[in-house]
């Protein structure tokens, strides 16, 4: 089904936005008049742009207050109209978009609304121009797509139809179901949003919290549904409104919408991408670093042991029972030291998973490789972590593990089992991308997203995990869009004892995190302990949490460039320990 963006979803001046929706892959667009009026092309030139860039304009929008307004308001209102149906033939624009009024003059009289429409409609078919007319959640009398609907059939014009907005219609709670009792034909245009369910006014949520569908909690899917089974055969376009995706580069924030509009297509059975393959496990975390002396040492005292080095590229495997870590010293490392820079996902089937990739535009990365190195593809998420597809150890596929040369004892262990977790910053403007990438390209299951109070403002996060458990991502956005001071990636190890770990990696001259003596007298007050065992973890800094499933016992490693490590013991439970998060991260801020 062909596919289309308004706009107003992108940033930048409208040849920039024109550009990256055409390299995204939308098929159309529609023009925002603010986009137009501030353009220095002409409408004829933005015409001729979009069609070498292989676009059409597919909607104009938006004329606001025209119907059951006071005649002479009215008059005004036609010509107005005439003279934006003339920009709109010249841009060769043939559907324009007015929304239900919400002049303070107008009267709540269906009939008057109907004739407006109507002589609207009257002078728009002599442009060769249709008129699709949408319910606006906020309308002064018309604020619903039923009632929308209703004035456009009393009109009973062929040059006039409705549009409809997911986000007019799932704001207000409205029930989709009656939007198969409209013909199909008379269904002009079809406009996408989700958002996050919030409880504030209408208005305020729409012009500033939509997003692509997928990333919020509208069922967007179903109403697509609906208005396919009445036999729509218009473009699927997304008008998003949103104070992040305004602020962001217009080029990933298109790549991300036309993705959503994939995804959308693949649940409703318009497109058959190839199927998700979902990870099982973590094959390693790769950390990039200009001196490996720090991390190595960290490693070491975790009861990491070096095994392995890559015979062609400095990197060194570290290796703790199935926990492993590369320590990567090639090319140009950030400045501020060492960074996780890649991420090995243990695949069923790498090839297939490589295709899903870049069916739903994460290309594979180019990588330079000896012609001994193992085959491995990779994609860039969207903070540019590189996730590798992995068959570690399996005769009948590509094995990275064949790429290095056994340079140390085999790896034992001292009490770290496996990578719990990985915990990944995303820039502030990606979060919500983020989380559609790992559901729709990795197939993974989003949980919920949750508020975590940091010294100096909200910090967001998400988990993103396989069925099992045995691949679990973590996704946060900071507390502001400049503040990277504390907001580290990390790396947390499974151990069943986390108390013995902590004790051994102290004793090895590791350091970890201090937590005020204040926390360990709030847990006092919360929960009841065995003897000594409060004093324990008041002691080693480990901090405690319990669900529904079990209890969970963690502490953190001080900070290595831009990583550090969590030892987590985790009995049934299920979270992330977010209860404890802000004494964590105001912790770490102290500690920076």
């Amino acid at each position: 089904m062909r596919t289309s963006i308004a706009t107003v979803s992108l940033s930048g001046s409208l040849t920039e936005k024109l550009t990256a929706a055409s390299r995204a892959g939308f098929d159309g667009v529609e023009i925002f008049e603010n986009d137009l009026l501030a353009s220095p092309l002409s409408p004829e030139e933005i015409r001729s742009r979009c069609a070498d860039l292989g676009l059409t304009i597919d909607l104009y929008q938006p004329m606001r207050d025209i119907e059951a307004v006071p005649p002479d308001e009215f008059a005004r209102n036609l010509r107005r109209a005439r003279h934006k149906f003339e920009v709109m033939r010249r841009l060769g624009a043939d559907t324009v978009l007015v929304c239900s009024s919400v002049h303070p003059l107008a009267v709540d009289d269906d009939a008057l609304a109907a004739y407006h429409l109507r002589q609207l409609a009257e002078l728009a078919q002599d442009f060769g121009i249709r008129v699709a007319y949408e319910a606006l959640a906020w309308g002064r009398h018309v604020n619903t797509y039923a009632h929308a609907w209703r004035i456009v059939e009393a009109a009973d014009h062929p040059a006039l139809g409705t549009c409809l907005d997911s986000f007019h219609i799932l704001s207000r709670g409205s029930g989709p179901k009656g939007i198969e009792d409209i013909p199909g034909e008379k269904i002009f245009f079809l406009q996408l949003a989700d958002a996050p369910l919030l409880a504030m006014d209408v208005l305020q949520w729409s012009r500033h919290y939509r997003c692509f569908p997928g990333q919020g909690g509208f069922d967007v899917a179903d109403l697509v549904c609906r208005v396919l089974h009445t036999g729509y055969k218009g473009p699927l376009s997304l008008e998003v409104f949103n104070d992040v995706f305004r602020q962001a580069e217009a080029g990933p924030t298109a790549v991300d919408a036309h993705r959503s509009l994939i995804v959308l297509q693949e649940t409703v059975g318009l497109a058959t991408p190839p199927a998700p393959v979902v990870p099982t496990g973590v094959a390693f975390a790769e950390l990039v670093t200009p001196d490996a002396a720090p991390i190595s040492a960290l490693l070491g005292a975790l009861g990491f042991t070096r095994t392995a080095r890559h015979r062609s590229k400095p990197v060194d495997l570290w290796q703790q029972g199935e926990a492993r870590v590369l320590v990567n010293t090639a090319g140009a490392a950030r400045r501020d030291g060492t960074g996780l820079a890649a991420i090995g996902l243990e695949s069923p089937d790498p090839a297939a998973a490589a295709r899903r990739a870049e069916a739903l535009l994460a290309p594979v990365l180019p990588r330079r490789r000896a012609l001994e190195d193992a085959p491995l593809d990779a994609v860039a998420a969207p903070d540019g972590t590189e996730l590798f597809f992995c068959a570690t150890d399996r005769p009948e596929l590509p094995n990275w593990r064949a790429d290095f040369a056994d340079v140390g004892p085999e790896a034992g262990t001292a009490g770290v089992h496996r990578i719990d977790h990985l915990a990944l910053t995303q820039p502030w403007h990606h979060y919500d991308e983020a989380t559609l990438f790992h559901r729709s390209v990795l197939g993974l299951n989003a949980q919920e997203s949750v508020d975590v109070a940091d010294p100096y403002g909200l910090m967001r996060s998400r988990a993103v995990t396989n069925a099992d458990g045995s691949v679990r991502i973590a996704l946060s956005v900071g507390a502001a869009p400049t503040d990277d001071t504390v907001h580290a990636q990390h790396i947390a190890l499974a151990t069943d004892d986390v108390v013995a770990v902590a004790r051994r990696f102290r004793a090895a001259g590791g350091r970890l995190l201090p937590i005020p003596a204040n926390y360990y007298d709030d847990l006092a007050a919360r929960y009841e302990f065995a003897d000594g065992e409060l004093e324990t973890y008041r002691e080693l800094g480990i901090l405690y949490d319990r669900d529904t499933y079990g209890e969970f016992r963690h502490c953190y490693t001080v900070t290595v460039g831009r990583v550090f490590f969590e030892l987590v013991q985790r009995d049934g439970y299920r979270g992330y320990g977010a209860p404890n998060a802000p004494v964590r991260l105001a912790a770490q801020h102290l500690a920076h």
